[in-house]
């Protein structure tokens, strides 16, 4: 028994977690519970059935904040410094 949801899309029982995607490397598909359906290719939230389309686009913009926060405050450090 598979600890995800069969596919809502042809209701196969067995989706496989998604490991790495280009949105979300390594952690992306863990953090949101991203999983494909083996038969159909559907890829969706493992646990709740629907679509991560909403989670992903958070999920960027959240990521693309964070660098740009870290890339601003290091090139800021040495005017901060003096």
């Amino acid at each position: 028994m598979s600890q995800y949801i069969p596919c809502p899309k042809c209701g196969a029982p067995d989706p496989e977690q998604v490991k790495f995607t280009w949105w979300g490397g390594l952690l992306g598909p863990k953090m949101l519970s991203h999983v494909k359906c083996g038969r159909c290719a559907n890829q969706y939230n493992g646990k709740s059935g629907k679509s991560n389309a909403q989670n992903i686009i958070i999920y960027l913009l959240v990521s693309a904040a964070i660098v740009f926060i870290i890339f601003f405050g290091l090139a800021l450090l040495p005017f901060l410094m003096r």
